[in-house]
């Protein structure tokens, strides 16, 4: 049954090879846009809650280019930006040939 339902959906997350990584805030209403793409997509990700953590905001904007703002995106080690930057490469048909990819 769900195989069919994501196939009606062409939803493939037997295809997800990728490592995905997301920096959030729990009531960020950016971040928790940001995962339920993900999760429609059947993308399992590792998730880090920063919530008041300095240090670990410090650490994820060193990865991040500087960008301090949440959520903070990574696809395979790369820097994919935040919520607004997923959603454009998902409707520029480019998210999902980066979650295919297998992790480095």
């Amino acid at each position: 049954m769900l195989q069919t339902l994501n196939a009606l959906l062409n939803r493939h997350p037997e295809r997800v090879k990728a490592n995905v990584e997301i920096y959030t805030w729990q009531t960020c209403p950016f971040c928790i846009r940001a995962k339920l793409l993900l999760w429609w997509k059947g993308v399992a990700f590792k998730e880090y809650k920063i919530d008041g953590d300095e240090a670990a905001r410090t650490q994820m904007a060193a990865r991040a280019d500087g960008r301090r703002s949440v959520p903070q995106i990574f696809i395979n080690q790369r820097h994919i930006g935040g919520c607004d930057d997923l959603y454009q490469l998902d409707s520029q048909k480019q998210l999902d040939s980066l979650l295919v990819e297998p992790a480095l």
